[in-house]
């Protein structure tokens, strides 16, 4: 098993990497940038040697996580940005990058949903906690997120393994994404809801079952429970 202080040295170094505003130090020098790259192959040796006996298997996952690099940057520079233009409260993008809890917990998950749709074992689950840790927003790294996702404050959401979560999807603190029923014999199928996109949940939502759609375009409202799908266009509140 890696050793759970290998994690945060990871997600720091990754994120360093990725965003000159979190790293330790400039990264306005090609030979800095290098080194810096070489700690982060470093750190991906010693926390996938455990679990990853495999040299060449092990080489080919640490290329391809390095060459990964830009598409990480892309699409959290998406979300960041998004996170920017629904809060009035946000005064810089670079903002959102280094304060908004929101945004490093999408960060993190993002990199750790990267290790689980490769089967890693104990990895994507270790740094998704971390996250947990942090921030109180707890996201399985089985969860599938698409493209410029906002969390707003963040405190106590949870989404759980199966949750689909289409483009342009918002949501506040409080928010459970989860099972209607948690038999563990249910493992293997989709116990978590699918939110189609350009979505707004509210704080204190509710959303159970695999078979649960919230159609485009909906607005779920703050404190509601809801545990059958509605069409695009929805607008849930509670009475």
């Amino acid at each position: 098993v890696p050793h759970p202080s290998s994690l945060p040295h990871f997600i720091e170094e990754t994120l360093g990497v990725l965003f000159p505003q979190l790293s330790r130090e400039s990264l306005n020098d090609a030979t800095i940038v290098s080194q810096h790259l070489e700690r982060l192959t470093s750190l991906l040796h010693t926390m996938s040697s455990p679990v990853v006996p495999s040299e060449s298997y092990r080489a080919a996952l640490i290329e391809a996580f390095i060459n990964e690099l830009p598409h990480f940057h892309t699409i959290l520079l998406e979300d960041a940005l998004a996170i920017f233009n629904g809060d009035p409260a946000a005064r810089g993008v670079d903002e959102v990058i280094v304060a908004y809890p929101g945004f490093f917990a999408i960060a993190v998950y993002r990199l750790a949903h990267w290790f689980y749709i490769r089967s890693i074992p104990f990895i994507p689950r270790m740094i998704a906690e971390h996250a947990h840790t942090m921030t109180g927003i707890d996201i399985h790294p089985g969860a599938t997120i698409g493209r410029s996702f906002v969390i707003d404050h963040g405190t106590g959401i949870v989404i759980g393994e199966t949750t689909t979560i289409h483009d342009n999807v918002k949501m506040y603190q409080g928010v459970t994404l989860g099972a209607l029923s948690v038999e563990k014999s249910m493992a293997d199928t989709k116990r978590h809801p699918t939110i189609e996109s350009d979505v707004v949940i509210y704080a204190n939502a509710t959303i159970l079952g695999g078979e649960t759609v919230i159609g485009t375009g909906s607005i779920i409202g703050g404190n509601v429970w809801l545990t059958k799908s509605v069409p695009p266009q929805s607008r849930i509140y509670h009475r």
